[in-house]
């Protein structure tokens, strides 16, 4: 059992690990810009800034620190006011998204990513900024690279002389030197403590909430201190807390800790306790890096995450659980190791371990690019290849954003930012849902800014054991009005619903400002119309004979539970789309009318003409159509005009039934059969290819000219093949055919019989017997290159022999055929020597030879 070392709770700055290189530090950014890899638990993140306030570079200039997570920054700030012995506000303050606690004393300000790009935008100098502060870069989060870009560019500019630092435990260093322009790279020790690994000894099963709460328990039992679990995201956390919960004492505390949880909630898990109860937290990544928390002497690893997944092609998002990269697994374990000798369970095997990517995936290459589309438009920049990148945006998810915010209308249509853009990027939320804020009529920016909230913030319907939450995002508008008045709201969270209205308010009051400018082109009233404001490729139509399958007009499907109540609605506006599987899962939506549509999106609806093919009358038939992109808001049926491309349709048709669709006469059969004997005997003889699999991939050059005025397959079927398949061949051709190949021949007794071309590659020639008496030779065709494949009859027209060799018939089996069938014909001729007979056809005796 690992013993409780001593904790300390409010470490000074001399003890920080980071100390020795701080000298360092101040040295390389005399000169300019710097890397700095420290271990987690370093001290970097609270005493870097603070060790940089008195260097004469920065004067008395402001240092902008950001942190990728809001608790983060929240405690980051904290931590740093508590070593100055100050509050929060006076030299040391910080703001995240609607919540700020900065005074005019302020020298460091700790702020999550997306600020910094507010700050830039508006102020393109920074004024009185002297230091960016890039902390846990190796998260490789959107709005950092974006940061670090528009700051470069700033650099290069309008600011040579503002410092740049990026600072993480897990860097590559090298590649981030040089893109800072050879900056000096700073490598700190920590001051961590051994982790002892264990793996799982076996492949772990579908439920990583299971296995986390197994070894918890062992852990509780076996080791000492407070414990640390990772699941991949709040559901598994919300069931692994309550389950948990009934599982162990009461003096031991679990407690959830993801980002979304409520401010006062999340510094509950962070704060140890002070008594001798024991904690078990368990958290998503957002404890990976960053907060140092006390008291952790067991980390127990899913090995899991769950992160956005954007597919360009459908321009929709999933969300994906997928194993951790081994960097992550290495901080989460070293968080084990900050106060003393720690455990690690990694609950999957040490084979599994080698399958694992080094380091995780930059967000820039798999997300949604509207946001920084629309960041770069408003900075001029129309190219992301003119600004420097650790990692560029890719080509393909650039392109999909800037259709999206063409569609939305932040960009006309050479690509440039519009007025509504430019108001549209002062708005603190993706470019949709600002464009749903800017668009509403006055009667409904109430309504815009709730639906914003609760698209944003976390669903406050709550989970029922054995029942999905419903789907209809008006059911959360319901219960957040209720809540506001004082209602009772059953099966919603009213601490979810707070969040929801305070962000709507704060939404409201910034929407009011950015709305001042050139008049709106739109005012959108009910919320479905606000809702297809920003989600207008997926307005989504049921689909013909379904229940809960819908076509979005962006092209995709969509699925909704049988069982869930906005199934019965012809339309819907989706606002959460889980994109997995062939057909997305409908997470929210809201009902919407086809007179909505038609009045919100009347420049967008085309009116076509549309040929398709009726099954049922087995003809081509048109139709007006009216379309809003994929999806077809009615179709009328109308007469074909002569203009209509009848011909294309018919023929995939004919492709389709090639068989039966046209008059296959034995005579067209026979032509055909003719012409391919003759393509084999003369390959270069120019012979076309009238076998049915050319002819059915060569509709449209001889048979096309030949469907003028035809709509129906009843027609094409009265045509007469013979002809159409005779124009396929010159004049000489036609000469030959009929003198090489032809379709009957006169046998010995003077009768006029068909040559078969149709049954295999030899001709058959079928015959009674006694009409080839006298013939001692097979009979040939096509200038004696070809014998007959004789099928010789009995007088009952039954096969007697199939032969090529009729000399070797006389000579050895007629003899037979002979004495089994002269008893039972009589009438007929059966001459000892068939070679020296008189052909007969009938039943007439024949005279002797010479008599």
């Amino acid at each position: 059992m690992i013993p409780n070392p001593p904790r300390d709770p409010n470490p000074t700055m001399e003890n920080l690990p980071i100390e020795p290189v701080l000298e360092d530090l101040r040295t390389a950014l005399r000169r300019g810009h710097a890397v700095l890899q420290a271990p987690t638990g370093s001290g970097k993140s609270t005493r870097v800034p603070l060790a940089l306030l008195d260097e004469d570079w920065l004067g008395t200039g402001r240092i902008l620190m950001l942190q990728p997570r809001r608790p983060a920054a929240r405690m980051i700030a904290a931590r740093m006011a508590a070593l100055l012995g100050e509050p929060l506000g006076e030299r040391v303050g910080y703001q995240i998204r609607f919540e700020r606690r900065i005074g005019p004393r302020s020298r460091i300000e700790v702020i999550t990513e997306g600020i910094l790009t507010r700050r830039i935008q508006s102020d393109p100098t920074l004024e009185g900024v002297g230091l960016l502060v890039f902390d846990e870069f190796h998260e490789r989060s959107l709005q950092s690279d974006l940061g670090l870009a528009l700051a470069l560019d700033l650099v290069a500019g309008l600011r040579p002389d503002l410092r740049l630092l990026l600072m993480s435990a897990t860097l590559d260093t090298e590649p981030l030197a040089e893109l800072l322009g050879d900056a000096a790279v700073i490598r700190g020790e920590g001051r961590s403590f051994p982790v002892e690994v264990h793996y799982a000894d076996r492949a772990p099963g579908p439920d990583a909430v299971a296995a986390v709460i197994s070894a918890a328990r062992s852990a509780l039992a076996e080791h000492s201190g407070d414990i640390l679990a990772f699941l991949p995201g709040t559901g598994e956390i919300n069931r692994c807390v309550a389950r948990l919960r009934e599982r162990v004492d009461a003096q031991t505390w679990v407690l959830p800790l993801h980002g979304s949880l409520p401010t006062e909630e999340q510094e509950k898990a962070l704060t140890p306790n002070t008594g001798s109860d024991r904690r078990v937290l368990v958290s998503t990544d957002i404890a990976e890096t960053s907060l140092t928390i006390p008291g952790i002497r067991v980390v127990i690893d899913s090995g899991l995450t769950r992160k956005p997944r954007f597919d360009p092609g459908s321009g929709l998002t999933r969300l994906v659980t997928e194993p951790i990269a081994r960097a992550s697994a290495e901080q989460r374990a070293g968080r084990a190791g900050r106060m003393g000798p720690g455990v690690c369970y990694r609950l999957w095997t040490r084979a599994q371990e080698q399958g694992r990517p080094e380091s995780r995936t930059p967000e820039i290459l798999q997300t949604d690019l509207a946001s920084l589309v629309l960041e770069l438009r408003l900075w001029g920049v129309a190219d992301p290849n003119e600004l420097r990148w650790v990692d560029p945006p890719p080509g393909p998810a650039w392109e999909s954003a800037a259709a999206l915010l063409t569609r939305l209308g932040a960009l006309d249509a050479r690509g440039a930012m519009t007025p509504l853009g430019r108001r549209m990027a002062e708005l603190p939320v993706h470019p949709r849902l600002a464009a749903m804020l800017l668009d509403a009529a006055d009667t409904a920016r109430g309504d815009a800014a709730d639906l914003c909230a609760l698209i944003t913030e976390r669903d406050p319907l709550i989970d029922t054991p054995g029942q999905r939450r419903p789907a209809d995002l008006g059911l959360r508008l319901q219960a957040l009005h209720a809540w506001r008045e004082r209602h009772p709201v059953p099966g919603a969270d009213a601490r979810r619903l707070a969040a929801a209205d305070r962000v709507a308010q704060q939404l409201q009051r910034l929407t009011h400002n950015a709305r001042h400018g050139p008049e709106r082109h739109g005012s959108a009233r009910s919320t479905a119309e606000l809702l297809a404001l920003a989600y207008p490729e997926r307005i989504a139509q049921r689909r013909e004979g379904t229940d809960g399958r819908y076509r979005l007009a962006g092209g995709s499907g969509a699925l909704l539970p049988q069982d869930d109540a906005l199934a019965i609605h012809p339309y819907l506006v989706i606002a959460s789309l889980d994109a997995g599987g062939a057909d997305g899962r409908i997470q929210s939506a809201l009902p919407i009318a086809e007179s909505e549509i038609r009045e919100r999106f009347a420049g967008r609806i085309t009116l076509s003409r549309r040929l398709f093919w009726d099954a049922q009358r087995e003809a081509v038939a048109a139709r007006a159509v009216e379309r809003l992109e994929s999806i077809t808001l009615r179709a009328q049926p109308v007469p074909l005009e002569p203009t209509d491309g009848v011909a294309g349709i018919l023929l995939e048709q004919i492709a389709a039934r090639f068989d039966h669709a046209l008059a296959w006469s034995d005579a067209a059969l026979q032509f055909s059969a003719r012409v391919a004997l003759m393509r084999r005997l003369e390959p270069d003889g120019g012979w076309p290819d009238l076998s049915p699999e050319a002819l059915r991939a060569n509709l449209h050059t001889w048979l096309a000219p030949y469907l003028s005025g035809m709509s129906r397959l009843a027609q094409i079927q009265k045509l007469d093949l013979i002809p159409i398949l005779v124009s396929r061949l010159d004049w000489g051709q036609r000469q030959r055919l009929d003198a090489e190949a032809p379709t009957r021949i006169e046998t010995p007794a003077g009768r006029d019989r068909p040559i078969d071309y149709g049954a295999g590659e030899n001709p058959i020639l079928a015959v009674q017997l006694q009409e080839l008496f006298g013939l001692s030779e097979t009979p040939r065709i096509a200038r004696g290159r070809v014998p007959l494949l004789l099928h010789l009859l009995s007088p009952a027209r039954r096969p007697i022999q199939v032969t090529q060799d009729l000399a070797g018939f006389w000579a050895r089996g007629y003899a037979e055929v002979r004495k089994e069938l002269r008893g039972r014909y009589p009438k007929h001729a059966w001459p000892e020597d068939p070679t020296q007979a008189t052909p007969v056809a009938g039943v007439r005796r024949p005279r002797r030879a010479g008599g």
